[in-house]
């Protein structure tokens, strides 16, 4: 219990002087990581190489994906490739619908591609439609991060639901088709969400951007006019790539493991993928003077940097909270005498709410509860299938500032870190919720 004492006094302390004298997250993450470490007994060494190898690890997963992304973002923004991609989904929506369409988007993304890596590609469209249609960014930002969030949490081939799901010895045919009846209702809940508070908070930077000229814009978008196609292709290319490898390795591996298989595989890490995406947008930039495709790409790459050193303070925090083996204190000194649904639930998200990844939580709870089902009386196939959909649902609650997601969403939303915990991070703990609502209305249903 002292365990968990630690870690809830940490977690407080870490939003508490984030927010209220406005220390930047990078220092008062790495303060906090050591405070917390020291708490609980590690020596200094230990504290150290935790920090050092969560950053690493952190970035190493995820840094060029952001890198590349911002730069295709860029690239996007500043020719107007954007603008051509949201007047298409304008001219099929309503401007009033366009969070929601935004939202819907996200969804689907999500079910093959990781939720980090979808918002980093979509983002600068966020943009141009807030511009657009004059509806805040904040919306769009959290209709769209929530969207992404629902599948990615409930629906396989997503990797900590598929994971879950082999642990658990469930049916993942029977996970995916329940995961997206679930998810479906919990992804509107983020857009609900988005639309409500969006009306009462603001983005606090300023996003104005003078350092190139109209007519270096309109030139680009006299090229990118030619073709709405064309211009999709950057964010489009990555997106399948990474769909083909989901499918490739399925469990019943339905390209062979052949060559097609490698090739598949390889071109669909997110990291190729992406960068295929970088070498097209510079393709359909070809047309854009050399000195204004110097400076996107410098603009790129130092947009990503403080984003990047964030998330990488971030993953030092987690892994310092993993060091300290928070599942097996759960296990061992969890006494929990409700609904087995609901200890799943609860057991997930406050491993996501204490460490921030949500496929760590989802592995890591199946781990610690399989061998339980029999206990808790979740012993058939549609048990079984609701039981990984609870972790999942626990996994969403909540993304806070240990979240690598929640600093993707907010660093590419311009967002300040108290308007996102208003917003993204009030959504996912409805959107969880309503996760675990919906799943016990099944169980008491049809269970």
């Amino acid at each position: 219990m002292e365990t968990l004492i630690i870690i809830f006094v940490a977690l407080f302390l870490l939003i508490f002087v984030t927010i209220k004298f406005k220390v930047h997250p990078v220092f008062s993450l790495i303060v906090t990581s050591i405070f917390v470490g020291f708490l609980l007994g590690f020596d200094s060494k230990l504290i150290i190489r935790s920090i050092v190898e969560g950053f690493g690890k952190t970035l190493s997963s995820i840094g060029l994906i952001i890198a590349f992304g911002t730069t295709i973002g860029v690239f996007l923004e500043k020719s107007g490739g954007t603008k051509v991609i949201a007047e298409k989904i304008l001219n099929s929506v309503s401007s009033k619908r366009s969070p929601m369409a935004m939202n819907i988007i996200g969804f689907i993304i999500s079910i093959p591609v990781f939720c980090d890596s979808g918002f980093v590609i979509l983002s600068s469209l966020n943009k141009t439609l807030s511009k657009k249609t004059g509806i805040k960014l904040v919306v769009f930002a959290v209709a769209l991060s929530t969207g992404l969030y629902a599948a990615h949490v409930f629906v396989p081939p997503t990797p900590g639901p598929l994971a879950a799901a082999a642990v658990i010895g469930a049916d993942i045919g029977l996970v995916m088709l329940l995961g997206l009846a679930i998810a479906i209702p919990v992804s509107l809940t983020g857009y609900f969400w988005a639309v409500f508070i969006g009306d009462k908070l603001n983005n606090d930077k300023d996003t104005t951007d003078d350092t190139w000229s109209v007519s270096e814009e309109e030139s680009a978008i006299k090229y990118y006019k030619h073709s709405f196609w064309i211009t999709l292709m950057p964010l489009l290319l990555p997106i399948v790539l990474i769909a083909l490898k989901s499918i490739a390795e399925y469990p019943t591996y339905p390209l062979g493991k052949g060559i097609l298989f490698n090739v598949v595989a390889f071109s669909g890490e997110p990291i190729i993928a992406l960068l295929f995406g970088v070498f097209l947008i510079f393709i359909n930039s070809k047309k854009v003077k050399s000195t204004v495709k110097s400076k996107w790409i410098e603009k790129g790459l130092k947009d990503s940097g403080s984003i990047l050193l964030v998330t990488g303070a971030g993953g030092a925090f987690g892994t310092i909270l993993r060091t300290s083996d928070l599942a097996n204190t759960l296990q061992s000194e969890g006494s929990f005498v409700i609904s087995g649904l609901i200890v799943v639930f609860l057991l997930a998200a406050l491993l996501k709410t204490a460490q921030g990844s949500s496929t760590v939580a989802i592995i890591t709870t199946a781990a610690i509860v399989s061998p339980l089902l029999g206990s808790f009386g979740l012993e058939s196939e549609f048990e079984k299938a609701l039981t990984v959909l609870s972790i999942g649902a626990g996994a969403m609650t909540v993304s806070h500032i240990n979240d690598s997601y929640f600093w993707v969403v907010s660093q590419f939303s311009d967002m300040e870190v108290n308007t996102a915990l208003k917003s993204h991070t009030v959504a996912t703990f409805f959107q969880g919720i309503i996760g675990i609502a919906i799943i016990l209305v099944l169980h008491i249903l049809f269970g």
